[in-house]
């Protein structure tokens, strides 16, 4: 029963740690480039993983099937949808906009897990789905402002695209493997990649302040691998609607977070929003 009871208790969780990104980011962006901030916070996670591996004497992944795999899945999951939304975030793209974007996820992972997986969606579920989506347009509504462009909206629909692809990905070709190797395994090929483009990109200028020290350190330990391990666990023991009805709950969470750290104020429709997301994601996990 205990076991049963930390199993339900995984996915909000997860919801927790996933939505204090978007506050690590806001904190983070301002004294770093985008790609510059991921390239150190990949090269921390890497560090920290093969130690924790190597210490545990964990498993690594048998075959180079497996690597690439797992590696392809970090590269989607990690470097594509990651990058999207710090880089979106730096051109001026409103957080709220930028959870709508991504809050998209669901429905597309709907629409493509029976096509690629195999997954049966119930009315229920797609009811579930669509009032989840209402309820984060709601919530970033009053956010959603002016004076962006597509430079700014597209790093946030490849960001989109990334986080689908790679659920789905993982979900088919390496639902399971160990936490530890397999999250160096997932971060190697996503830190080679950034540092190929920040490099062509970017000037690797950091401002070593303490409120970036701590953003760093919050988005490696809490987020890279407090809830991604988390992610993977979920992947590997539910279907990827379950998964991804999750991501609803990361606006309205989000929200939260900066109405107590920042001040950020939210109105009453915003309320309707995160009780119908809340709702949906009731309807769309089985």
């Amino acid at each position: 029963m205990t076991s049963s009871r930390y199993g339900r208790a995984l996915p909000w969780l997860f919801v927790l740690l996933w939505s204090t990104g978007f506050i690590g980011a806001r904190l983070g962006l301002a004294h770093t480039e985008p790609l510059t901030f991921l390239l150190l916070r990949y090269a921390a996670v890497i560090g920290f993983m093969t130690l924790v591996a190597l210490v545990s004497r964990a498993p690594w992944p048998a075959t180079g099937r497996a690597w690439f795999h797992i590696g392809v899945a970090g590269l989607l999951v990690h470097g594509v949808y990651l990058s999207g939304v710090f880089i979106a975030i730096s051109k001026g793209l409103p957080a709220g906009v930028a959870s709508l974007v991504v809050g998209v996820q669901p429905l597309l992972t709907a629409v493509a897990a029976g096509w690629l997986l195999g997954e049966k969606v119930s009315r229920r579920q797609w009811i579930g789905l669509l009032l989840g989506f209402l309820g984060v347009a709601l919530v970033v509504f009053g956010k959603v402002g002016a004076g962006f462009g597509a430079a700014a909206l597209m790093p946030a629909i490849m960001a989109l695209l990334g986080i689908t692809a790679g659920t789905l990905y993982q979900k088919r070709y390496c639902p399971a493997f160990d936490w530890r190797s397999g999250s160096v395994v997932q971060f190697l090929p996503t830190a080679l990649v950034t540092l190929l483009v920040a490099w062509l990109t970017e000037s690797f200028h950091v401002e070593w302040v303490g409120e970036f020290y701590f953003a760093l350190g919050w988005l490696v330990f809490v987020l890279s691998v407090g809830a991604i391990s988390l992610l993977n666990w979920l992947i590997r023991h539910t279907d990827a609607v379950n998964v991804a009805s999750l991501f609803y709950l990361v606006p309205p969470s989000t929200a939260l977070f900066a109405w107590v750290l920042f001040g950020d104020v939210f109105s009453n429709v915003a309320l309707v929003g995160m009780a119908l997301a809340v709702w949906g994601v009731y309807l769309a996990r089985k």
